[in-house]
Parts: structure tokens; C-alpha cells; sequence
């Protein structure tokens, strides 16, 4: 029997995708914002796909500030651009 597929939603385009094509972006507890290279940091998390679309979506949308229920610093903005920069899909 195949191994199941973890799937997340993009929180810019709101699609359903294998978690390991999405960035996540994750609250820590203590309040942190940062992005989460590993998908295990402890926190609240959100995904989005590495597409400059989809992160417009959602910057335009304020659909990572909801989710997270915090305001998104311009640093995380920056660090998604940058991560997502080297893979345009």
C-alpha cells in the first residue's frame, strides 16, 4: 500500500498540495515569526506555494496575518520573496 501524502492548502491560491512543495511560515509560541524550513517547529502554522503569485494573493489578502493571528513582519515578506526567488512555479 503507498504511504499517504501529508496535503496542506496554500494560503495564497487555497489550494490543496503535498505538504513538502509548500513554505510554512510559523508563530511560536512566544510570539516569533519565522519561516519554517523543517515543517516540525512548534507554533502555529500556515503554508504557501513557492510562487510570487500566490505570495501576492496572500500579502494582498492578509491571509497570513489572519491565519496566524498576528501581524506578519516585512522581514518574513522579504525571506518568502527571496526563498521563493530561486523557484518560480
Amino acid at each position: 500500500m503507498p504511504k499517504k501524502i501529508p496535503m496542506r492548502q496554500c494560503a495564497g491560491c487555497r489550494e490543496m498540495k503535498p505538504k513538502r512543495e509548500l513554505i510554512r511560515v510559523v508563530r511560536s509560541p512566544e510570539g516569533a515569526i519565522s519561516l519554517d524550513a523543517t515543517g516540525k517547529s512548534s507554533g502555529r502554522g500556515v503554508y504557501i506555494c513557492r510562487s510570487a503569485e500566490c505570495l501576492k494573493k496572500a500579502r494582498k489578502s492578509n491571509a497570513l496575518s489572519r491565519s496566524l493571528e498576528t501581524p506578519i513582519p516585512d522581514e518574513v515578506y522579504e525571506a518568502l520573496e527571496a526563498g521563493i526567488g530561486g523557484a518560480n512555479g
